[in-house]
């Protein structure tokens, strides 16, 4: 085994905040990580090696003479093919000196190559090689299958200890899976600032780097690692030094805490009373924990997809009521909003696709693919307006571009009214309506837009994204995704004179919300509502507080006639920086949204 090994610094892009220590947990992409575990015999571990491989030619070779005997030769081929992966010198001379270098079981060595071959064929723009990684995957899985159970150190279990998660990406399903209470924070190879998984690391409060480059490959499993969510760097073997310095910053990061933990229960009011409603966005019912710690009044935004997408069937209407009425009643005397099914497109509950769309976000999704489903959009309607009676509950509309959607799919609600009114089931029919406005289209007539519905709740994400035509998890043009840009502040501004006209209120709960940058900035425009990821409620409220209305005002009177982002960005940041400078400074250690994306290109 080779010498004590060097602290190693990798740097990304923070997305969630935070200073975790803990041994490090290697996922990839492709198959799934075998356990490791480390070994003080390297060539018997190689020997473990070559019988898996002889066990595996001969598997492959039985089932090529299997296919040969029912289709040909040309089938057989395919196998043939499997064989030819054995014999890379990749495979049979690259785990032997991973065996030696790493020190580690040989199975895990063996999976470690065969990841980092697989990434470096997934780099090739030639089709024919990027689909080839699908037979190597095959055979890798046939060799890991073909280890001997025994082995000469006893292998841990499956991570069921605290530690750094990093892998070459997580979907938004699994990070929202996670166990909170094992996984003190993660680090991917892929991902963005604005990237559903970054969004949901912040809700939750898990500490989060994207965008680290060689990482998966180069750790060691079970290494000893620091996660620095607020800088973006991801360091392997630290010093004694190093980590002394980052204890002690954590130590600054929670008497912070602390000290905001002291506005809980005050409101989210301008030094000229000017009042402003603090909401959290939540995905999960184990967050109302977190909403409530948060001193936020109620949930802003509910994401009801994840509950919808998460089984193969679609969660009947007497589960999704159960669930809707036990956070109504936790959330209670405060409200919740659900906002109704946003999936489609990519994925949609309880049938598969028969093919997929070319541009899913330009497509069947939202509020499209709802009123297409009227059963299943009304059974969701049904179970949230039973949940009505457990607490006070208000659902919304995703993806709405025009008055007409919003006129469809309040007339299945009223339906869903007359259907339990018949039934005899308690429902609440009072209970609040809204509309997202996420599509330029519904910004311009969101005054008769507010006619219809109850209150407008903005959501940046997908308006910055649908405005300025950038796809924001798209590394390529993600510079070009702009909150800032003038389009959008005017389309804000719209928005929130439309709601006026019909006396209703406007809320953002876009990842803009919790951006200090530009809070004052959407205080000035008149927001009334803001919600944001449960742990940025206190700092959000802090920064409330030491602002002063009808300056915002001012400010935002002047960035709607400015002409570039830049202007606006300067604008804001001067702003902000005289406000609550020491707030500006810890942001700047790491953003609690997207701010860079507010840079001009």
């Amino acid at each position: 085994m080779s010498g004590a090994a060097k602290e190693t610094t990798y740097v990304g892009t923070p997305v969630s905040r935070g200073i975790v220590f803990g041994p490090v947990h290697v996922i990839a992409r492709g198959f799934a990580a075998p356990e490791v575990y480390p070994i003080a015999n390297t060539a018997r571990e190689t020997e473990r090696f070559k019988d898996a491989l002889a066990r595996t030619r001969k598997q492959l070779e039985g089932l090529r003479r299997h296919m040969e005997s029912l289709s040909g030769n040309e089938e057989g081929r395919i196998f043939e093919a499997h064989m030819l992966v054995l014999e890379d010198p990749v495979v049979l001379t690259g785990v032997p000196k991973a065996i030696e270098e790493r020190g580690q079981n040989a199975e895990y060595c063996f999976y470690a190559v065969m990841q980092n071959q697989l990434e470096s064929m997934r780099r090739i723009p030639d089709p024919f090689f990027r689909d080839r990684t699908t037979d190597i995957e095959d055979v890798c899985q046939r060799v890991l299958r073909n280890f001997d159970a025994e082995h000469e150190e006893a292998a841990p279990d499956e991570p069921d200890h605290q530690h750094l998660l990093v892998a070459y990406d997580l979907s938004p399903s699994a990070t929202a899976a996670m166990d909170r209470h094992q996984v003190l924070g993660f680090a991917t190879e892929q991902g963005s600032i604005t990237s559903h998984t970054a969004i949901l690391a912040r809700s939750l409060g898990i500490p989060a780097v994207v965008g680290i480059q060689n990482a998966v490959f180069n750790l060691r499993a079970l290494d000893p690692c620091i996660l620095d969510g607020y800088k973006g760097k991801l360091i392997s073997n630290p010093t004694p030094e190093t980590v002394a310095r980052y204890r002690e910053l954590e130590e600054q990061h929670q008497r912070r805490r602390k000290e905001l933990d002291k506005l809980r229960d005050l409101e989210a009011s301008t030094t000229d009373g000017h009042t402003i409603t603090l909401s959290a966005n939540i995905e999960f019912e184990h967050e109302v924990d977190l909403v409530i710690r948060s001193g936020a009044e109620g949930v802003g935004l509910f994401r009801t997809e994840f509950f919808l997408l998460e089984h193969e069937e679609c969660p009947n209407e007497e589960e999704q009521a159960a669930l809707y009425s036990r956070v109504a009643a936790r959330i209670a005397p405060n409200e919740v909003i659900f906002r109704t099914l946003d999936a489609g497109g990519d994925k949609v509950p309880g049938e598969p696709l028969s093919e997929p769309e070319p541009n899913p976000f330009l497509g069947w999704r939202g509020i499209r693919f709802s009123l297409d489903r009227k059963d299943l959009f009304k059974e969701q309607l049904r179970a949230i307006l039973r949940a009505g009676t457990s607490g006070r509950v208000g659902l919304m509309f995703p993806l709405i571009s025009g008055v007409g959607e919003v006129r469809q799919a309040k007339s299945l609600l009223a339906e869903c009214v007359i259907e339990l009114t018949e039934r005899g089931v308690d429902f609440n029919p009072d209970i609040a309506v809204g509309a997202m406005i996420e599509v330029p289209s519904a910004a311009m007539v969101a005054a008769e837009i507010a006619a219809e519905v109850d209150f407008l709740s903005i959501g940046t994400n997908d308006l910055v994204q649908y405005t300025v035509a950038v796809d924001r998890v798209n590394p390529r043009v993600a510079k070009l995704y702009r909150s800032a840009h003038p389009g959008i502040i005017r389309l804000i501004k719209n928005v929130v004179e439309g709601a006026s006209q019909h006396q209703i209120w406007t809320g953002i709960c876009g990842e803009m919300a919790g951006d200090l940058t530009f809070l004052p900035l959407l205080v000035g425009l008149g927001v009334d509502e803001l919600s944001v990821g449960a742990p940025l409620v206190p700092l959000v409220k802090q920064a409330v507080r030491m602002l002063d209305f009808t300056e915002c005002s001012e400010l935002a009177t002047q960035c709607l006639v400015a002409a570039e982002t830049q202007h606006v960005v300067e604008l804001c940041r001067e702003f902000a920086t005289g406000v609550y400078p020491d707030l500006m400074q810890e942001e700047s250690r790491g953003p609690t949204a997207p701010s860079f994306a507010s840079r001009p290109a």
